[in-house]
């Protein structure tokens, strides 16, 4: 049924259903109630009418309203998606090419190192592919069963996967209806740089990513089995993606804790207690 059609059943359900009342009382009930009743009856009448159909109305407008919502919201979606991939497209992805045309002919110059060379040529085709891979993936809508805001992190840890030999247990509780779109925006940076980092410096085996319900908040916890780093001195003279990850636990009045406990190095976003 389309919206129009709904709508003019919801204006002209009342007055028919008044109209066959009035009809059907002064043709047929007039011996057996009296008027004064049948005025009470008439708006008892409308009522059940209408808590009976126009209810039924309603939830299809809005039925067909949240449709529409979602079909907007996918719809700026691909269209976001698409915008960076133009932008992959003729940003990083040609300046990739031109640098990798670049290589070619440094290698016919005899004082290059080959070994070096080769290796740049080897990182320079890898990442080529990776944007690639990127350009492909935001062409395309998410797939059904995914957290559309996860995705961002889910192709890093499918990406750190093939890289490196990073074994990861994600267990993710926190529903989407708990966060906020800065707090999305946020937690997930947060939780990007976390990984990167232990893809750079902690010469891990295997990540687990825990982000789980508190009872007045939620937390989000990251432990890796690596080689950890001297906290007190790290604290001292600052990284910048320690730094970052504070600023922004601490522009959302989250508590960002960084420990060495039982072999792990844990990081844990927390907002209120945990």
């Amino acid at each position: 049924m389309t919206y129009k059609q709904i709508k003019w059943l919801i204006l002209t359900i009342p007055t028919l259903t008044i109209g066959l009342w009035e009809y059907v009382r002064h043709e047929f009930l007039l011996p057996y109630i009296s008027m004064e009743l049948g005025n009470w009856l008439a708006p008892v009448f409308v009522l059940f009418v209408s808590l009976l159909f126009l209810t039924q109305l309603f939830t299809m407008i809005e039925h067909n309203q949240d449709e529409l919502n979602r079909a907007k919201a996918v719809q700026a979606v691909l269209q976001e998606r698409e915008k960076i991939a133009r932008e992959l497209h003729d940003g990083i992805a040609q300046s990739l090419f031109f640098l990798n045309a670049q290589i070619s002919q440094m290698e016919s110059r005899p004082a290059t190192d080959g070994p070096m060379l080769q290796k740049l040529k080897e990182s320079v085709h890898r990442t080529n592919d990776y944007v690639r891979q990127a350009i492909a993936n935001l062409r395309h809508p998410a797939k059904a069963d995914t957290i559309p805001w996860l995705e961002g992190v889910e192709v890093l840890i499918d990406e750190l996967k093939l890289e490196t030999a990073l074994q990861f247990d994600v267990q993710w509780e926190i529903p989407e209806s708990r966060l906020s779109s800065k707090e999305k925006i946020e937690l997930l940076a947060i939780v990007r740089e976390a990984l990167m980092n232990i893809h750079k410096h902690a010469e891990a085996q295997r990540v687990t990513i825990r982000a789980t319900i508190t009872e007045k908040g939620w937390m989000c916890r990251l432990a890796d089995d690596g080689k950890g780093f001297p906290l007190e001195e790290t604290m001292v003279k600052g990284r910048y993606g320690l730094k970052m990850m504070k600023d922004r636990a601490e522009a959302m009045n989250w508590h960002l804790g960084i420990e060495r406990s039982n072999g792990e190095t844990i990081i844990s976003v927390r907002k209120g207690e945990a």
